[in-house]
């Protein structure tokens, strides 16, 4: 009996090895409006007085028994705070327009008929065009807008499709710490099963400043992780919120790894204009690697506009069109005008030198902010790409006596000092472990997460309140 049972799962396992990585999750009818449904039997209409439920508003488990979240403990505190105006470098939103060929665009396509209407569920041709243009020089081939784009309301609700269109029941999907929060509760929505597996800070992070690209990823545990129900595995370059730009051994690792098991590759490129090291696209390294890789990109992270909530996805065609028959269930289509200016932008981001300025501002950003750092002996992360700094704040000793509310005093350290710099100096940053597990949230609970896509007198208000934490240092 025990020699049938380990013969049947044998047979399970070699059949999950020989399914093609890109089956979908549902069967969705991509050339019908119209699905068959089966008459429900009378028995199925009987109504029982014992089965009634006794809390009809009881919510279900996926969004049941969630802690408060770390953006409502930031805003919680910067209400309650007596230092104004607050100086928010929590939450990754550009203190600035787009420029203004990008804005024109979106005053035009307002006063146009067919831009306030509804779009096609997979995005309006000419923004799919402008992208499969902007895009084809850093493949090996020539993306196909009808086949390799396909437009989403937000870089976010991609990533749910994705996940919608192939995660089933129990399938697992690997993650790396820290992670981006929304990644997490999109993988469990449609029954996925989160791996994790850690990014290790630098050793000497909390004496020294660093690298981004220290930050390390350990290939054995990454193999560990990896079982027969092992479906995707979610990449993010540059990386939200450590600042890494993974590099082309360590994605080429892999997507070989991903390649022997036939794991999808779901990579998270939102910042990938806004890089400063060289930049590799784990999709453009093999055409085997490119069967298994979705790209993510975001035209609000591009153009500082992550109100628009325009987003899309790149891949081979086996793949896009289930992401896009995801999309069509979850929203439907994205909004019209905001697709339309986006692909203006697009178009015309290199007349006007946009991609090369955004990058030289935003790195001087950086530098600017982190001269406060250097100024108090503090160590930092020297993002590689992105807008996020991560600061290491060991050195900061709080006040014994500090009162923190109980959901921030049960809470790691970096929950306690970022309650502390809002309340008394008006400036807000998110802590890092919230992008953790329990297991791992040690590693970062000395840091403190800065977003520097604000104005300059911004910044260098935020850099004068920092200052006020030379009597905390020891």
């Amino acid at each position: 009996m025990k020699a049938l049972t380990r013969l049947a799962a044998t047979a399970e396992q070699t059949a999950r090895a020989k399914t093609p990585p890109y089956t979908p999750a549902i069967t969705f009818n991509l050339s019908s409006k119209h699905q068959t449904q089966r008459k429900p039997s009378p028995s199925c209409r009987s109504f029982s007085v014992s089965r009634m439920r006794t809390d009809p508003f009881k919510p279900a488990k996926r969004v049941a028994g969630q802690r408060q979240d770390v953006w409502s403990i930031v805003n919680e505190a910067a209400e309650q705070s007596n230092v104004k105006p607050m100086v928010n470098m929590g939450q990754g939103f550009f203190g600035y327009n787009p420029p203004d060929f990008v804005l024109n665009a979106a005053k035009d396509a307002l006063n146009r008929v067919e831009c306030n209407q509804y779009s096609p569920t997979k995005g309006r041709p000419r923004l799919k065009k402008a992208i499969a243009d902007a895009y084809s020089p850093f493949f090996d081939y020539e993306l196909d807008p009808d086949k390799n784009v396909t437009i989403t309301t937000g870089a976010n609700e991609g990533m749910l499709s994705a996940f919608m269109g192939f995660i089933e029941q129990g399938d697992e999907v690997i993650v790396f710490e820290p992670f981006f929060d929304q990644y997490i509760s999109n993988i469990e929505m449609p029954g996925g099963k989160v791996i994790y597996v850690p990014l290790h800070p630098p050793k000497d992070g909390a004496t020294k400043t660093t690298s981004a690209g220290d930050w390390t990823l350990d290939m054995k545990e990454l193999e560990a992780a990896v079982t027969d129900r092992t479906r995707m595995i979610v990449i993010n370059s540059p990386h939200n919120p450590v600042g890494k730009v993974f590099s082309k051994d360590e994605l080429q690792a892999i997507g070989d790894l991903c390649v022997k098991h036939n794991i999808i590759i779901l990579s998270d490129e939102v910042y990938d204009r806004l890089y400063y090291v060289p930049f590799t696209r784990i999709g453009n390294l093999s055409p085997e690697i490119a069967k298994l890789t979705l790209t993510v990109g975001s035209g609000g992270k591009n153009f500082y506009a992550t109100g628009w909530r325009v987003g899309y996805l790149i891949g081979p065609e086996h793949l896009i069109k289930y992401v896009s028959a995801a999309h069509t269930r979850i929203c439907f289509s994205s909004v019209s005008p905001l697709q339309e200016a986006t692909a203006v932008a697009f178009e015309q981001a290199d007349a006007h030198d946009f991609w090369n300025q955004s990058k030289k501002e935003m790195q001087a950003k950086v530098k600017r902010f982190c001269e406060v750092f250097d100024e108090l002996g503090m160590p930092y992360s020297d993002p590689e790409g992105g807008y996020f700094v991560l600061a290491n704040l060991a050195k900061v000793k709080l006040p014994e006596d500090y009162e923190f509310p109980p959901h921030v005093a049960s809470r790691p350290r970096d929950f306690k000092l970022s309650w502390f710099l809002i309340k008394e100096m008006g400036i807000a940053a998110i802590p890092p472990t919230e992008f953790f597990t329990e297991k791992n949230a040690h590693l970062v609970e000395d840091w403190l997460r800065f977003a520097v896509c604000k104005n300059d007198d911004i910044l260098d208000t935020a850099k004068e309140r920092l200052r006020g934490l030379k009597k905390y240092i020891h």
